[in-house]
C-alpha cells in the first residue's frame, strides 16, 4: 500500500528582502509517495536546489507547510528541534560527487552513520555488507575511495544513504560525473530500490536520456513548480 512520504503545500523560499528580495521557490504543493522515483528538472538557477534542500530540513522555507511520512515538520516555522538528527535518521542523501570520507574505506564510509545513530557495530557491518552486495561491490569493503572507479564510487555512496533506512533518498545530479552507460546503471538502481525498498526517490538531473526511468517528471521554471504528463 502506498504512502504519503513527503507532502509540500504552499512552500516558499525568499533570500533577501525588500527592493532586493529574490523568490526562489514559489508557493509549491505536491506529494511524493513510497515507492516512487521522481524527476526535478530545470535550468541553472530555477529552484530545484533549493527545493530539494528544503525537502532535506537543510534550508528553512520562508512560509508553508511541509510533511514528512505523514509527520509535520515545519509549518510557517520549524516543528522539530533537530533537524540534523531528523536528516540522519529518515533521509539519504546522495550527490553529483560521491563526497567519500577518503581516510575511511568502503565499509567504514557505509557503517559511519548507523553508528552515529547508535547502531551497534556488529549490525553496522551486517547491513553494510548487505548493501554492497546487493548494489555490486561486495568485494570492495576494504578498498579505498581511490582504490574505486567513478561507477563503483557512486554505488558505494547509494549503498551510505540507504544505511540508516531512510524512507526518503534525495539525490543531486547523482549520475552527471558518469559516462552514459555508468549513468543508465545507477539510474537502473535507484529506480528498484525505490520498488523494492518502498522508497521515495526524488533525482535532480539535465539527462533527458533517464526521463523514462522515472514515474513522475516535475520541473521547476523560475520558482514554479509543475508536474508534467509523463
Amino acid at each position: 500500500m502506498k504512502h504519503c512520504v513527503i507532502k509540500l503545500h504552499n512552500i516558499t523560499k525568499t533570500y533577501g528582502s525588500g527592493e532586493s528580495a529574490v523568490t526562489a521557490i514559489k508557493e509549491a504543493s505536491f506529494k511524493i509517495f513510497s515507492g516512487e522515483t521522481v524527476a526535478l528538472l530545470g535550468a541553472s538557477g530555477s529552484g530545484k536546489t533549493t527545493l530539494i534542500t528544503m525537502i532535506g530540513c537543510i534550508t528553512q522555507p520562508s512560509s508553508g507547510q511541509l510533511s514528512l511520512n505523514e509527520t509535520m515538520v515545519y509549518n510557517e516555522k520549524w516543528l522539530i528541534n533537530d533537524t540534523r538528527k531528523l536528516r540522519r535518521e529518515r533521509i539519504g542523501f546522495i550527490f553529483q560527487s560521491h563526497n567519500l570520507i577518503p581516510f575511511l574505506n568502503v565499509r567504514e564510509n557505509v557503517t559511519l552513520v548507523p553508528l552515529l545513530n547508535g547502531v551497534s557495530d556488529a549490525n553496522a557491518n551486517t547491513k553494510a555488507s548487505q548493501l554492497l552486495d546487493y548494489l555490486g561491490v561486495g568485494d570492495k569493503l576494504d578498498k579505498f575511495p581511490s582504490q574505486l572507479s567513478g561507477g563503483q564510487s557512486q554505488r558505494v555512496a547509494i549503498a551510505r544513504s540507504l544505511a540508516n533506512n531512510p524512507q526518503i533518498i534525495l539525490a543531486d545530479e547523482p549520475t552527471a560525473a558518469l559516462d552514459g552507460e555508468r549513468a543508465l546503471s545507477v539510474m537502473q538502481l535507484l529506480r528498484k530500490l525505490a520498488h523494492e525498498q518502498e522508497v521515495a526517490i526524488i533525482v535532480v538531473t539535465h539527462d533527458e536520456r533517464m526521463l523514462p526511468l522515472f514515474d513522475r517528471i516535475l520541473r521547476v521554471d523560475d520558482g514554479v513548480v509543475i508536474e508534467e504528463v509523463h
